[in-house]
């Protein structure tokens, strides 16, 4: 009780980063406004929109604070935002996505118990359409507690970005996000920061975080490109050592798998296809797939239905 207590007195500083997002932003904000928790300050980030944001935000008031920046990136304008903030502890919300009631004062209670080590707690999340919608989604390996390590998160994305809270320091100590990466900024701000820090998730969906058109992960080239990148980069870093091959085997493929995926949504099955051909040479065989949150065979189970696909397309164009 006496610790739950002292998590009442550590305030939060909100991050959300905002660029023509005005139709999505208002849900941000109120499910901020709608938190148990009470001690936090809202950082609206502004990054150059063109549409109605500012006029917007500046119907909340005071509760809301509202920084402007020349157009410069989704990294560059989280950096401001962490830059901006007055409490110890940073949180993160998308202007598309949305936090639960419960999100913030699930968190700092468990920061609260937690030695400093740990940087991080973020949880899961639920998937919602553009209208709010439900969005099904493969069922998640943990509903738990549980504590993610920098390996895991060099193997696939653990958690939303809107979902993370973390401590101040770390980015005094880690560095901030990489202004230059165009997607991916935030899995390798993960890396680094778990590379010394702990991180810990709850497995509950506490929030909702929006699939729409214009997400970033929408573009396969673009996710393609940053996250191999990502991925060398800590492969040069020696974040997991050089020396255990078969870890890095599976790194690479399961990002070729993940990629062929994403080349699947945008039709272009031929890069889906090869994808799918590179993550097999790369690693043939996965051990507790289940780990992954994957069924077993999940790749064979891929690749028979691009090549059906590819296949039923021939027949009926011929």
């Amino acid at each position: 009780m006496a610790s739950q207590k002292a998590a009442l007195n550590l305030g939060v500083s909100v991050v959300i980063p905002a660029y023509n997002y005005a139709c999505y932003l208002p849900k941000a904000i109120d499910s901020v406004l709608e938190q148990e928790y009470p001690y936090y300050e809202i950082i609206v980030v502004d990054d150059g929109s063109t549409d109605n944001t500012a006029e917007l935000v500046a119907a909340y008031g005071d509760r809301v604070r509202y920084i402007y920046q020349k157009n410069a990136g989704l990294p560059t304008a989280r950096n401001t935002g962490i830059k901006a903030a007055h409490f110890d502890f940073v949180g993160f919300l998308d202007a598309d996505d949305e936090w639960l009631p419960s999100r913030l004062k699930d968190a700092l209670t468990r920061f609260a118990e937690l030695p400093e080590e740990f940087g991080i707690i973020a949880c899961r999340s639920m998937l919602i359409d553009s209208q709010g919608g439900p969005v099904k989604r493969k069922a998640l390996v943990s509903n738990g507690v549980f504590e993610v390590r920098c390996a895991d998160i060099m193997m696939k994305t653990q958690f939303s970005p809107s979902s993370v809270i973390a401590r101040r320091i770390v980015f005094e100590t880690c560095g901030y996000f990489d202004p230059t990466l165009r997607s991916s900024e935030d899995r390798d701000m993960w890396i680094r920061i778990t590379h010394r820090y702990r991180a810990l998730v709850n497995g509950e969906r506490l929030i909702r975080v929006r699939r729409h058109s214009n997400n970033m992960s929408k573009h396969a080239d673009r996710m393609r490109q940053n996250t191999r990148r990502v991925l060398r980069q800590s492969f040069k870093n020696a974040y997991v050592p050089k020396t255990k091959f078969p870890f890095w085997m599976r790194v690479f493929a399961y990002n070729h798998f993940e990629t062929a995926w994403m080349y699947w949504d945008e039709g272009r099955r031929g890069a889906a296809l090869r994808e799918i051909l590179l993550s097999l040479a790369w690693c043939p065989f996965f051990v507790n797939p289940n780990r992954l949150n994957e069924p077993t065979l999940f790749r064979l189970r891929a690749l028979a239905r691009f090549t059906l696909s590819a296949n039923s397309r021939k027949k009926t164009a011929g």
